[in-house]
């Protein structure tokens, strides 16, 4: 699984963080996808790699600026009393 961390500029209300959402959800098989507009970041849990460029050219169909896009690998936390 990957956790994929994109930087938006524009965003300014539920709405607009709930159009990047679906424009994602839409066009790309996630787990995840959360929009915030204060930290003024999108993060995705993929469990396949996604083409940033793609990723970019979606979000920004709706009519906001990607400013940058980070991946790293994703492991879920697991909780309990026996370990990781």
């Amino acid at each position: 699984m990957e956790r994929i961390t994109v930087k938006v500029e524009g965003m300014i209300c539920g709405m607009c963080e709930a159009h990047v959402n679906d424009a994602v959800r839409n066009a790309f098989p996630v787990k995840k996808v959360t929009s915030s507009r204060a930290k003024g970041e999108t993060e995705i849990i993929s469990g396949s790699p996604i083409d940033p460029e793609a990723l970019a050219s979606v979000i920004e169909a709706t009519g906001y600026k990607v400013t940058g896009v980070r991946a790293e690998p994703f492991e879920k936390k697991r909780f309990g009393l026996f370990g990781k």
